[in-house]
């Protein structure tokens, strides 16, 4: 039995609901509206996240998009160059990662090693790695064990990693594809087919 008050109006179902919008008009088109509009959220929350854990181990002001490139560059252990990092990241906005690594470079997280194009790698320091090293800790006790009280999800995050590597490949090709058609400044608008 339920509390409901029998003067209220009774609760729509999911299936009753219009999710259709101007990005979502076909079926096909409101599953990957949903996933982008899902992803949209995550990626904010995964920023905070990113933000808010480093800041319990670290005393430094590192945007979610810093720390994860403080990470990549931890990863495995080894130094990286500019290219790698963008290419690990999928990031074509090396200005904004040159500046990323300026910050970390100043906080004292990362090294710069070499000289010349592409003789330069970043490594972390030994404070980097202590930090990143309670980081990991950090989201072992909070997050990891989080998704570990959700049934079946460390499966699920398997299937959804396989589906958005996926995507971003289609992403990748849509974005060269749209790219070749890119109107020119002051263009008549070419009629949709």
């Amino acid at each position: 039995m339920t509390d409901q008050n029998p003067d209220s109006p009774p609760a729509a179902s999911p299936d009753s609901i219009d999710r259709h919008w101007h990005l979502a008009r076909t079926e096909t088109e409101l599953s990957v509206a949903d996933l982008e509009y899902a992803l949209l959220r995550c990626h904010q929350a995964f920023d905070r996240w990113q933000s808010e854990c480093l800041a319990t181990v670290a005393d430094v002001a590192q945007t979610g998009p810093e720390n994860a490139l403080l990470h990549v560059i931890r990863m495995n252990d080894r130094p990286k160059s500019i290219h790698d990092l963008a290419h690990m990241s999928n990031r074509q906005d090396i200005p904004n990662i040159q500046y990323s690594l300026r910050k970390l470079i100043a906080a004292g997280l990362i090294t710069r090693s070499g000289s010349g194009r592409s003789g330069v790698t970043y490594d972390v320091t030994d404070e980097g790695r202590a930090i990143t090293d309670r980081y990991s800790e950090v989201r072992a006790a909070i997050l990891i064990a989080a998704v570990e009280t959700v049934p079946d999800l460390a499966r699920r995050l398997d299937a959804a990693s396989r589906a958005l590597e996926l995507m971003t490949g289609l992403y990748d090709q849509a974005a060269r594809t749209a790219a070749t058609h890119r109107r020119r400044p002051g263009a008549a608008m070419p009629p949709v087919r």
